[in-house]
């Protein structure tokens, strides 16, 4: 099968390797709509990559014993290899398991564990089924494109009572649009790249502020009649709008981080925590027994056609790479037999 690596900095290729051969419960998954994701960062910065993606839909096409999936099936695939056993993963929350299974050692080989590829290997509890009707590019959008901020706003219970902040509008925040607008909320976004900003103007949002204006805050606070916004959810991960998530949101309010980062953020346990009354979480995706709820979004919500910006063959990855590095895409799917 071919499969898309990258190989050295902005260079990205397709290579054939070995198909990949059920076991046990894992089965193989022929994969149909690969969306990218953060790859384009390894592809910047020239960190090799030769098993790339995390997120796919597709059909199965062999199995090693009967088990939650059989061979015809339409399923999305669910990232991570849990254990399957441990209390986290059998409440939903596979996502955290502390015993992941190690792909290579378990299969004899890395190859199969990538999902931007013509095929790949996944336990078979992973693959939810896609309703029918739903196109394999819509389904592939129950991974990062909707799945992060759709967990966070679960944990939030954003409704239409609220007014909610989302920071950051790449992918993962434009999918935050999607599902706050779904719930009814009142959205205020924050975004500064000009490509991103028209795509949330298209997807209904009444005000897009951007974070470079020292009067974003003061902004906020009085779009919300000087009280902050019921909830917030940073999609950027960076530490300036993760503060300004904090620092805009009302008392008792609460703030969710998705966006992935690993540089310091104070957080005042007095001022933040106690006297504020914030509750503040990160969040990493949504619970296994919510796939229903997130496949009825796909199927309903008139913005998902939004979200997707870029629908390409696998093998013209390397301008898929280019073009996610301009930021200026929502989410972008490879064709990999294409």
């Amino acid at each position: 099968m071919k499969k898309a690596t990258i190989t050295g900095v902005r260079q990205a290729e397709l290579v054939e390797v070995p198909d990949p051969q059920p076991k046990d419960d894992w089965v193989v998954v022929k994969v149909h709509a690969a969306p990218l994701c953060t790859e384009y960062k390894a592809f910047v910065n020239g960190w090799v990559s030769p098993h790339m993606g995390h997120e796919a839909a597709g059909e199965v096409i062999a199995v090693a014993q009967p088990g939650c999936v059989q061979v015809g099936d339409r399923v999305v695939v669910m990232p991570q290899t849990p254990c399957g056993t441990c209390a986290l993963c059998r409440a939903g929350y596979y996502i955290h398991c502390e015993h992941c299974v190690n792909f290579a050692e378990f299969h004899g080989t890395p190859e199969g564990s990538g999902t931007v590829a013509q095929m790949l290997l996944k336990l078979d509890w992973l693959l939810p089924k896609i309703p029918d009707g739903v196109s394999y590019e819509h389904a592939s959008l129950a991974c990062c494109g909707l799945g992060p901020s759709f967990g966070a706003m679960q944990w939030m219970n954003t409704s239409a009572f609220d007014t909610i902040l989302i920071t950051g509008l790449g992918p993962v925040g434009l999918g935050a649009i999607v599902n706050a607008s779904y719930r009814g909320g009142r959205i205020i976004a924050v975004e500064s790249v000009p490509w991103r900003v028209q795509r949330a103007y298209k997807m209904g949002v009444e005000h897009v502020l951007d974070p470079r204006d020292e009067a974003t805050l003061p902004r906020i606070m009085e779009l919300t009649g000087g009280v902050g916004v019921d909830c917030a959810l940073d999609c950027s991960g960076v530490v300036a709008a993760e503060r300004l998530c904090i620092d805009a949101t009302r008392r008792l309010g609460q703030v969710t981080f998705i966006g992935e980062c690993n540089d310091p953020l104070e957080i005042r346990v007095s001022n933040d925590g106690i006297r504020k009354g914030l509750t503040i979480r990160g969040s990493w995706h949504y619970n296994l027994a919510d796939f229903p709820a997130i496949m009825q979004i796909i199927e309903r919500s008139p913005l998902i056609p939004l979200l997707i910006s870029h629908v390409m063959p696998m093998s013209e990855i390397q301008a898929a790479m280019e073009l996610c590095a301009t930021h200026e895409t929502a989410k972008v799917i490879l064709k990999p037999w294409e």
